[in-house]
């Protein structure tokens, strides 16, 4: 169920992450901009190695799966998109994406998304995608808009993050029983 899966798109490579992907994920998740809404960070290359490993043993594991964005022509890391807290019972998951500050707005995303979503319903036969944003975090949930999801509700001052309460906005998006 959870072979390693190269996705394409019209700009983009989404791949498995490996060991080379080191310095490009501590350099997105060391970010005050990334992080700033992100649920993990590090503050040394020798830390973000359980990262890599987490994206590991997600997929063992069978409870998600997550893949680095990259440039299709010269391969280039862009940031990270997937899938965690996958439930073969409930079929859902999960979905996260962080991107490097630098190619914030320009539709990364959006089209990477796209075929990251379709996976979890073609291939990993989930009815349901969720996601869980700051409630502060407009961007995020923006983009989750124009990717179809819908807002469910908001979990007030649900969890603590750098000493204070914040609130978890909840969108969703169903499998279309039209797809194959």
């Amino acid at each position: 169920m959870f072979a390693s899966h190269t996705l394409y798109t019209d700009r983009f490579l989404l791949r498995q992450f490996h060991p080379n992907d080191l310095a490009s994920v501590f350099k997105g998740l060391s970010h005050p901009d990334v992080i700033r809404y992100y649920g993990v960070s590090y503050s040394s290359l020798e830390e973000t190695h359980d990262q890599l490993t987490w994206f590991n043993d997600l997929q063992k594991n069978e409870a998600g799966i997550w893949w680095a964005i990259c440039d299709k022509g010269n391969h280039k890391f862009y940031g990270a998109i997937g899938f965690n807290d996958l439930s073969k019972i409930d079929k859902k998951a999960e979905i996260g994406f962080w991107l490097l500050p630098e190619y914030w707005g320009t539709g990364i995303i959006k089209e990477a998304a796209n075929p990251v979503c379709d996976y979890a319903f073609e291939k990993l036969s989930l009815r349901k995608i969720e996601a869980m944003v700051e409630t502060e975090n407009e961007n995020s949930k923006k983009i989750l808009r124009k990717l179809g999801f819908d807002y469910q509700e908001t979990m007030k001052n649900c969890e603590i993050k750098n000493d204070r309460f914040i609130s978890l906005a909840i969108y969703a998006k169903l499998k279309n029983d039209n797809m194959t």
